[in-house]
């Protein structure tokens, strides 16, 4: 039955490998999670099943365009098909709505936000529903690189609806897994099929920025008439990059977020009828082209994580031809995506995981062995030989024993208590002895100036490198400060040899230096009070600058107040916003924040608040006299704080704040303080 199904409706005389197993778990009504590379037919798998059975098949995904092109395909096929999506015509969805109510619909896509709409599971049970597939499955979960929140509503419609669900993904690590275990099959473990990852077609290709644009326009032109994807990491660079393409005489258009539905229908069907022509995406966006022909896919930016570099990548080559990979990477790119994780409104646990993938994808583009074998075993394969299909493998790098070097760094991290980044942990190593460094003795170190026989360059490639092995990450507890990892122990230890690289980037500037506001050691502090603005602003409705201006913010996480006296030093900070705002940031910056009386408050970061201070403590002495036999007598902090602001010079002033029982117990030694602080 499924053979006969494949020749009749889709012309093909037999599955791919593994394809024939899954159907047929999906078509028993097993529920499935099946984990296959991009290019290996996942479609097929709950396609041809859904015409096995009774009833409508639900296929819930994130990429209005690859539903667009598959309902094509179907319909093409003789499949009754139809989408429910935002970037549907009217005439489209009273079409699949008819579809619905006449019973003629097999297979029924829609996208993770319908299910907000409370009418969506009535409509699914008056359509007839009989099972659930899922596309893009990683997406449910809140470690992997593509959350999507609505993907959470999928594992509830299951249980409403009371059918077999099957979940589809080309990437997910060991957590993603459970979780999509969790999130879609209630902790219940489905049939799983797991068919590797490895794409052997696909040549695998990084180099560090040197002159991006001048890097991505040689690698298109080698490759004219090829049909190809560029993807970058913000939107405006789409537009700039297309534009650079097309004066090369190359066929380019931009493809993101921001375009009309119509744009990226438009884009979307040249891609599909065009060859040669060049898509120029945001990561952010993706690119959900059913498009079996793509010859090459180069990233002009880092992606965020293995995982979405090997998505993207993957959209090469899915006839098994021969395809291509660039991706270009440099110290802009991880400062970018170490303040995106660090900027972000998640739980510290998440971004910890987080700075770990991004760890992961550096150490995959500063391999010093076959790109493949460090590509599939982050996803838990083991290749026996190298690939010969990577640069690495066609010209490997000039590698060195780093063992001593990386210690000293390890060294460096424990010795200041793992407080700190790399740009104060070179300056430690490499003996510069910076007004921070000396405030904090770090120049009395045994490890101050270990490091001079290298240059600040190269211990910042041997960071980047050590991050990439995952030996050190930063710690969101403590604003972004370097800890070693478990992996780090053996090295300090002696038990293990560390090798790396060369770095070629260290002999190359950035085509476009990122122009940073504050200090490299600064930088995650700057990104956890910004996180912290957009969280109070978006709690209040009102932009972030009404809350704090940047430079505020800067002006904080340079200076690092303590308390709510230094806080209330910060240029923009007045009275009014260090009354709502101060502690919240304060606690960003130096944890717990002692409660301040009111009154005290209206004093902070001025003269009067240190004397206030002072005559605090000494009415606490005195407040059973000197001898502490006395009947207790205190004054009240109005009235302490009158003084303060006052600053009484003699009896005679101070009598106008206090009665003859306080002024006789307190005037004196008041008066003194009052003279003490000038």
């Amino acid at each position: 039955m499924p053979a006969d199904l494949l020749r009749a409706v889709w012309g093909f005389d037999g599955f791919r490998p593994g394809q024939q197993e899954i159907v047929e778990a999906v078509a028993a009504g097993h529920d499935v999670l099946a984990i296959m590379p991009t290019g290996g037919g996942k479609s097929l798998c709950f396609q041809l099943p859904a015409l096995m059975r009774e009833g409508v098949t639900v296929v819930i995904s994130p990429l209005i365009a690859l539903m667009r092109d598959q309902v094509r395909a179907l319909r093409a096929a003789g499949v009754e098909a139809g989408a429910l999506t935002s970037g549907n015509t009217e005439a489209e969805t009273d079409a699949v709505f008819q579809a619905l109510g006449d019973g003629r619909l097999k297979i029924l896509y829609m996208a993770p936000e319908r299910l907000a709409s409370g009418g969506t599971v009535n409509l699914l049970r008056r359509a007839g529903v009989t099972a659930i597939a899922v596309d893009e499955a990683h997406c449910v979960s809140q470690w992997g690189h593509d959350f999507r929140p609505d993907y959470l509503r999928i594992g509830e419609l299951k249980r409403t609806l009371g059918v077999p669900l099957a979940a589809f993904t080309a990437t997910a690590d060991a957590e993603t897994q459970a979780e999509i275990v969790t999130r879609l099959f209630d902790g219940r473990p489905p049939e799983t099929f797991l068919r590797g990852f490895d794409r052997p077609n696909i040549r695998l290709a990084f180099q560090p920025k040197d002159g991006p644009r001048r890097q991505i326009l040689d690698f298109a032109r080698a490759r004219r008439g090829q049909s190809g994807i560029l993807y970058c990491a913000s939107r405006a660079r789409t537009e700039t990059l297309a534009a650079a393409l097309m004066a090369e005489g190359l066929e380019a258009v931009a493809y993101h977020g921001g375009m009309e539905a119509d744009q990226r229908r438009h884009v979307e069907a040249r891609f599909q009828q065009e060859d040669g022509l060049i898509v120029v995406a945001t990561i952010a966006f993706g690119m959900g082209i059913d498009k079996p022909d793509i010859r090459w896919v180069a990233h002009a930016d880092l992606p965020k994580s293995i995982e979405a570099y090997y998505q993207e990548i993957g959209r090469a080559g899915r006839d098994g031809d021969p395809a291509e990979t660039l991706c270009l990477y440099g110290p802009d790119d991880i400062r970018l995506r170490r303040t995106q994780i660090d900027e972000g409104l998640a739980e510290n646990a998440r971004k910890e995981a987080d700075h770990g993938r991004l760890n992961a994808l550096l150490g995959l583009a500063e391999a010093t062995g076959c790109r493949r074998r460090a590509l599939l075993a982050y996803f838990g394969e083991e290749m026996v030989e190298d690939c010969g299909n990577c640069d690495i493998c066609a010209s490997p790098p000039k590698l060195f024993d780093a063992t001593q070097a990386v210690q000293k760094a390890l060294s460096a991290m424990l010795r200041t208590g793992e407080w700190f980044g790399a740009g104060h942990l070179i300056d430690v190593l490499t003996g510069n002895a910076t007004e921070k460094v000396r405030a904090r003795g770090h120049d009395q170190l045994p490890t101050f100036g270990v490091g001079q026989d290298l240059a600040r360059g190269q211990w910042q490639a041997i960071f980047r490198q050590m991050m990439g092995r995952d030996l050190c990450r930063p710690d969101p507890d403590r604003h972004g400060a370097l800890h070693l990892t478990q992996a780090a122990h053996p090295v300090l230890k002696g038990e293990t040899q560390v090798v790396l690289r060369h770095d070629p980037a260290a002999r190359t500037k950035s085509a476009n230096v990122l122009r940073t506001q504050v200090a490299e050691e600064d930088e995650p502090l700057l990104s956890a009070l910004k996180a912290k603005r957009r969280a109070l602003a978006e709690a209040q409705r009102v932009p972030a600058y009404v809350v704090f201006p940047d430079r505020t913010l800067i002006e904080m996480a340079e200076r690092r107040p303590q308390d709510l006296d230094e806080m209330a030093g910060i240029a923009g900070v007045g009275a009014k916003k260090l009354d709502s705002y101060g502690r919240a940031f304060l606690e960003v910056i130096a944890g717990d924040v002692p409660d301040m009386h009111p009154a005290r408050m209206k004093l902070a970061g001025r003269p009067a608040g240190a004397l206030f201070d002072r005559l605090t403590e000494t009415q606490i002495r005195l407040m059973r006299g000197e001898n502490g036999t006395e009947k207790p007598l205190s004054c009240s902090t109005s009235q302490l704080r009158r003084i303060a602001e006052a600053r009484p010079g003699d009896r005679d002033a101070l009598a106008r704040h206090l009665d003859a029982p306080r002024l006789d117990r307190f005037g004196d030694a008041f008066l003194d303080e009052i003279a003490a602080a000038g």
